[in-house]
Parts: structure tokens; sequence; C-alpha cells
């Protein structure tokens, strides 16, 4: 049992000073206990709201030569190259607005969930190029886009974007098939005879 060691100990090893906690302090003093214990929480909360904070100021506005920013979008087997920049909201895909190109409403609101998420809807114009894969894909992987295109317009966004799950790219994809069997999965039919 003469070998246990104490802090004390251990900072006689290394040269220094040991370190007295900060709860043992205050409660030598009664009065004044609860005044520090009220402080150290809110040191910590500051601590963790400046974490995005200063990641944010990491970050720089990453644009083109025309003012744009640009990023890739996958998902599935679609890939998309959208272009972002200020305007009123107009959104063009393949050289088609996206009304058409996205006929279902359900398509055309992930596309939109960038802005709605972030208040910035009819504030920039989005030109995006698409290939691969169904519509479902293509516009996820546009909405892949325009997210990366938009932390990288305005860095401080990227916080909003990233707590949401839109820059992370989806890893789901199909299944390949397997020699031997009909499908990735299903196998022939069994005869016993």
């Amino acid at each position: 049992m003469a070998d246990k060691k104490s802090l004390s100990d251990l900072g006689a090893l290394t040269g220094a000073e040991p370190e007295t906690p900060a709860v043992e302090a205050p409660a030598a003093e009664g009065a004044d206990a609860s005044a520090p214990a009220a402080e150290a929480p809110a040191d910590d909360q500051g601590a963790s709201t400046q974490g995005p904070q200063i990641e944010a100021i990491l970050r720089e506005q990453q644009l083109d030569k025309q003012g744009r920013a640009y990023a890739t979008g996958r998902r599935k087997d679609a890939v998309a190259r959208v272009w972002l920049k200020p305007g009123t909201g107009k959104i063009v895909v393949n050289g088609r607005e996206q009304e058409v190109y996205f006929a279902r409403p359900t398509l055309r609101l992930v596309i939109n969930q960038v802005f709605d998420v972030t208040d910035r809807r009819d504030q920039y114009d989005v030109v995006a190029t698409v290939k691969g894969g169904g519509l479902s894909g293509q516009a996820g992987a546009v909405r892949h886009g325009i997210s990366t295109a938009l932390t990288r317009y305005e860095p401080a966004l990227r916080t909003t974007v990233k707590r949401e799950g839109f820059l992370t790219r989806d890893p789901r994809v199909v299944e390949r098939k397997k020699y031997g069997r009909a499908q990735a999965r299903k196998s022939f039919q069994f005869s016993k005879r």
C-alpha cells in the first residue's frame, strides 16, 4: 500500500508544480464557493461556442474568375458539376429549368432543401450539369453540389449545412451482381430433381 503515489508525488518526479483542483479552494472559503462554480460552466460553454467560429474563420471564400463558387456533387451513379453565384434563385440543370428537368415536386424539394435550411431561397443562381444515374440520384447529386458550393461562397454557413448532413456524400450505391446468382443476392430457382 505504500507504493501509491499522489498528484504531488508525480509533480515532484517531473519537476513541475502540482495543480490543485479548483473544487478544493472554494470549499475552504465557504461563502464564495458558489461564485467560482458558476463561472466554470460559463467558460466551458464559451469554449464550445468558439469551436465553430474558429472553424468558419479558418476557411476562405473560394471563387473562380467570374465570381462563382464551383463544387462537385455525387449520389449513387450520378455526378453533378455545380456553379453558384448571387442572383434571383434561377436553377438551370443541363440547360433546362429545374421545373422542366425535375418534373416531380419531390425532386425539386430535395434540391431546394439547402436554401431553405440556410434562409437563402431566391438569393443565388445555380447552373448545374449532371450525368449518370437516374433522376433521383441526379437530384441528390445536385443538392450535394449546391451544399458544397454554398459553403465555399459563404464559409459561415458551413456548420448549418453540415449539421443537416448535406455535405456528406451518401455512400449507398447498388450492390454488384455476383457470379452464380441471378442478381446481387437472388439465386436461381432450385430444382431437386
